[in-house]
Order: structure tokens, then sequence, then C-alpha cells
């Protein structure tokens, strides 16, 4: 067996240059331009080919062992969030890393510069697809919207995009170790809808004839308390989660506002349960336009797919730590959690897992985050992501070709996946006037 961690801590002033810079560049999702490049200019000084997304951020390589085999995909995430509190965020767009995706990406560069080391390949069969995708926080809905309309994108998360271009085609497995404060994994975590919210009101003078008008926020205030009005309808087991914001709410405090927009999710255990308490949610803020008299566009389309870790896989981690970080503990929670991400979209149609590495401070998302112990959370993920590796693809992949058998798909394929994503998109005026004061509703 060749010493994989000595293979990873050959690279730990790369890896820990590599959290430096994107910690210091941080960009949102499908801008994150300067992080790809960096990414890129890395795996091409390391002796890689690469394939890059078209019209967009990221990309993939395929390393072949030269001996048949699955193929494993090995994943970090290029974009931040915003969260113009932190000390450390742009302070032009609030962007700040305040997720440890700047982590993931140093641990993938020390993963991939460690597998061009003499001998790492020798005891394993297969092809493993190295991946730097973006995108993966679903925000920034209105620029999102913008990209699908000009035809640059079809899907708001980047991992669902690249599915959806064939960039990962022919993979057999996936996995991806986000950041977090300890080293762990959940039986899965929701999934969701991304929701536009348009109240059309009418504009008049907020002083002079406000009668004139009809008030679009008032309208979205009716519409946020309609919600929260439904809350205790939400079933427990579904782990429903709906927290709207809103973009835009008025031009000018002398005027009726005509036009306020929200922003939501639809969050939820499973599509059934999403499906179901989306109409509800559509209701009540088609409800409240109407109770006000203004009209209202709910834009819904299609976020992430609940996220299920393959039992297999979370079996296969906890051997792999035992191997690679004996020293650390690994936590097994066989519950839900109610964050969301596009890992959820490909476990959907191959076994997959999301585990968490330790090395995090703070609250994620929030103004305190940040890297305690890169060590830990950059070259100790990478020894930890090449011993699973490893586990998957040697011995001809025995472990590998286990887990896929045991495999049993939510959808046959992708094309069968990305059809029933397909349908979610719905939008439109919700409400038709018909005169003397009768009016048609639609909240599907």
């Amino acid at each position: 067996m060749i010493d994989f961690n000595k293979a990873v801590d050959k690279y730990t002033d790369l890896i820990l240059e590599t959290e430096k810079y994107i910690w210091a560049n941080p960009e949102t999702g499908y801008k994150e331009f300067k992080t790809s490049a960096y990414m890129e200019k890395t795996f091409r000084d390391l002796g890689y080919d690469l394939v890059m997304a078209e019209g967009i951020t990221g990309f993939y390589t395929v390393v072949d062992t030269g001996k048949p085999g699955p193929e494993v995909l090995v994943l970090a995430e290029l974009d931040s969030i915003i969260c113009f509190d932190h000390p450390d965020s742009n302070p032009e767009t609030g962007a700040v890393h305040s997720c440890g995706h700047h982590a993931q990406c140093a641990a993938l560069v020390g993963f991939a510069a460690a597998l061009k080391e003499p001998g790492v390949l020798d005891e394993l069969c297969g092809k493993i697809r190295i991946c730097a995708v973006p995108a993966e926080e679903l925000l920034e809905i209105e620029y999102r919207s913008k990209l699908k309309a000009e035809g640059k994108i079809k899907y708001f998360g980047g991992k669902s995009e690249f599915l959806s271009r064939g960039y990962f085609d022919g993979v057999d497995i996936a996995f991806m170790i986000h950041t977090a404060g300890s080293f762990g994994c959940k039986k899965g975590s929701v999934g969701c809808v991304t929701k536009r919210i348009i109240y059309k009101g009418v504009a008049a003078h907020a002083g002079g004839a406000p009668h004139m008008g009809k008030n679009a926020l008032y309208a979205a205030n009716c519409g946020l308390n309609a919600v929260n009005a439904i809350r205790e309808t939400f079933t427990e087991a579904d782990l429903i989660r709906v927290h709207p914001i809103i973009t835009d709410g008025g031009s000018m405090v002398n005027a009726i506002p005509e036009k306020v927009v929200l922003e939501s999710y639809v969050r939820g255990a499973s599509y059934d349960a999403i499906i179901k308490n989306n109409q509800k949610v559509n209701q009540a803020f088609t409800g409240a336009a109407l109770s006000v008299g203004t009209n209202i566009e709910i834009i819904d389309a299609p976020g992430y797919s609940p996220l299920v870790n393959n039992p297999d896989m979370i079996e296969l981690t906890k051997d792999a730590m035992a191997l690679a970080l004996p020293h650390q503990t690994f936590n097994h929670d066989d519950k839900f959690g109610t964050g969301s991400t596009d890992m959820g979209d490909l476990c959907c149609i191959m076994p997959a897992i999301h585990p968490y590495c330790g090395g995090a401070t703070g609250t994620s998302h929030g103004k305190d985050f940040r890297i305690e112990d890169k060590k830990v959370a950059c070259v100790e993920s990478a020894k930890l992501q090449l011993c699973m590796l490893w586990l998957l693809l040697k011995d001809d992949a025995m472990r590998a070709k286990e887990i896929i058998k045991n495999f049993t798909p939510l959808f046959a394929s992708k094309e069968e996946y990305l059809t029933f994503v397909d349908g979610l998109n719905t939008s439109g005026d919700r409400i038709e006037y018909l005169g003397d004061g009768a009016a048609s509703v639609n909240i599907k």
C-alpha cells in the first residue's frame, strides 16, 4: 500500500497557497472567473489536460489508470456566499467564503497533485474524474434567471448544469467532502424549488393620490404573513422550510410601490413534500395579491434534489477515516439536515456521498466563519479523499462494484431525472381579473 499521506504532505505548501488565494478572491456562482482561472492554471501546471465548461466557469479532467473499472467523480465547489458583515468579505459584492468552498478547492488540488506521484495509481483500476464545479450556493436567483433567459445556463446549480451538459456522462459513483467544524456525515439533507415572486401594483403619488394606486409592497407584506400563517400545516417529517426575502421593495418613498420582488425556496425532505407544500405557499402568496387587488407573477424553477447519502458510501468513509486519519473522530448522524446542496441531484442517479471534514469555526454562512485549522480542512481532507478513492478502486474495484450493484436510483437515467425536474418550471401571472368583482386564480 502506497503511503497516501506522504503523497499529499509533499504538496502542503501548494494546498495552503490555494486556500489563501481563493479566500482572498471570493466570487459567487457563475461569476468565479478568478477562482476558476487560478484552479485551471494550477491543474495545468500539475500536468493535467482539462475540459473547460463552455461559456461558464469550471472544468473537469479524467485520470485513466489504464485498467478497466468504474469511474469515480471527485468534486470541489468554486463559489462563495454573500455576507457583507464578514470582516473579510469583498466590500463591493459582499462575497466571502463563509461556506468553506475555498478549502474544498485547496483539498482538491492536493488530491490531484498526489495522484501524480509515482506508484499512487498502481493498485487502482478504472478512471477518476476530478471536477471544479461552479454555483453550488443557490443565490442571486435574478442573475441566474437572466443567464437562463440568455441561454447561457439551463439550471441554477452547477452540478445540475454540468450533468445536463454531459460532463458527468460515464461516471458511476461520486463523492465530495465539505468543510465544517468536525468530521462526519448525516443521513442526507432536504431539496428545494426556487421562487421569484413579483407583486404587480399600480403606482400613484403616495401623498397626493394614494387611493389611485394599488400598493405592491402591502400585498407582499400580506403574502409574507399568509405564508407564516400556514407554517403549522407543514408536517415535521417533511422538513419544510420557507424563508422569503424582499430583493426589490419600491423605488422611492413618495410613490405607491408598483412592483415588489421576493425570492424564496420551498425546501423539503422529498419531492412529493416539496411539490405539495409549494402549492400551499403559492396559494398564500396569491391570496394576498387578490386581497389587495394587485396581480402576482410566480416563477418556480428546480433548485436541488433531496440528498440521500449512500449507506455503503458512509461505511466506506468511516473505513477511510480509520486508515487515513485515525486520530480524528467521524460522527454519523442518522438524520436529515435542512440545508440543501446540488450533490442531491447526483445521488438521484448514482451512489454519492457528501460528508464533512473539520477545521472550521464560527457560523456557516455567518460573519464569524473561518478556517481555524487549515491543515485539517485542506490537507487532511485531501488525504481522506485519496484513501476513499483507494478503497473504491483497489482489488479490481471490488468495493466500488459492490456499492454500484447495491444502489437503487431514484431515476433510471440522467434523461429521466432531467425531464422530471424540468417539469418543476412554472411561471406567469396567477390572477386574471374578469370584471364585475370576479377573478380567475391559478396557484399551480
